[in-house]
């Protein structure tokens, strides 16, 4: 039984002397590879993960419509607000995007390109400029952006980041730089060449401090040929910033452009927004104000 046993706690030992050994030389090799070397794996990894979304499928995408909850959270972790909405995208430049809540649809953001309005219980407005800011440097970070155009910029920058177990899972991570010295880092599922998680470093131009956005993509389904994480996290400098949850999703419906325009808030404004009331009403007007 002796012998037995120190045979065991023998080849116990030779087994993670052989683990350590692995781990070292995948170390290593990273850590030495040329950076065109280094590119190219990053690279090759990125069109697996494009073809493990659905290849062709997922890169002739035109448009998204997709229904589910959102819930945002404000800046000390408290959940700000929670709804139903129904969102039309066109992901390709110059992006377009409406969001709708559901069922009353009487609160709806619409962004094209740089321009955008928004329709609230007041009427219609024209975004911000901070919003429509704020919605063009999210598109530069978008996942499916990144996957479908920007890998083709010729100033983008590559490299391999090396193996790792990413929320329990096996995966490769790459970055991207590019030429505002965004660090984009995606971790790369090794099983099913999906994306699990991205990392966005960047600093303000005025401030100069650091930030780090992070997205986890769970939950992937298949619909229409194209694989769709139906829960997306976004957190900014360890904040949950939001949290969506898909109900379903459809491709390539044939949305209009007129759908992403000002006068299509104002029709709906016409629909949704308050009537002017005859003299007779006001006071019931009045009286239902008061309850």
């Amino acid at each position: 039984m002796r012998i037995i046993a120190r045979r065991i706690r023998a080849a116990a030992v030779l087994v993670f002397a052989f683990l350590a050994v692995v781990s070292v030389s995948a170390a290593q090799q990273t850590e030495v590879m040329m950076p065109a070397e280094s590119a190219a794996k990053a690279k090759e990894i990125l069109q697996q993960a494009i073809e493990g979304l659905g290849g062709a499928a997922y890169l002739n995408v035109h448009d998204v419509t997709c229904t589910g909850r959102l819930g945002q959270f404000g800046h000390s972790g408290e959940l700000n607000g929670y709804g139903h909405f129904e969102d039309f995208t066109i992901p390709s430049p110059p992006f377009k995007d409406r969001q709708e809540n559901i069922p009353k649809r009487n609160i709806i953001e619409v962004r094209n390109g740089d321009k955008g309005w928004d329709l609230d219980r007041g009427g219609v407005s024209e975004a911000r400029t901070s919003e429509l800011a704020q919605y063009q440097e999210d598109m530069k970070k978008d996942i499916d952006n990144i996957l479908r155009h920007r890998i083709h910029e010729a100033d983008m920058v590559f490299r391999y980041g090396g193996s790792d177990v990413v929320d329990l899972r096996e995966a490769d991570w790459v970055e991207l730089v590019d030429s505002d010295n965004r660090t984009i880092r995606i971790a790369i599922a090794r099983s099913s060449h999906l994306p699990i998680r991205k990392v966005v470093d960047t600093r303000d131009a005025n401030t100069r401090m650091r930030a780090e956005e992070i997205e986890y993509y769970s939950n992937y389904h298949p619909f229409q040929g194209i694989q769709t994480p139906f829960q997306i996290t976004r957190e900014r400098n360890g904040t949950k910033i939001y949290q969506v949850f898909f109900d379903k999703c459809e491709y390539n419906t044939n949305l209009s452009d007129s759908l992403f325009t000002k006068e299509s808030l104002d029709e709906r404004w016409e629909k949704v927004g308050k009537k002017p009331k005859d003299k007779k009403s006001k006071g019931a007007a009045a009286s239902d104000t008061d309850k």
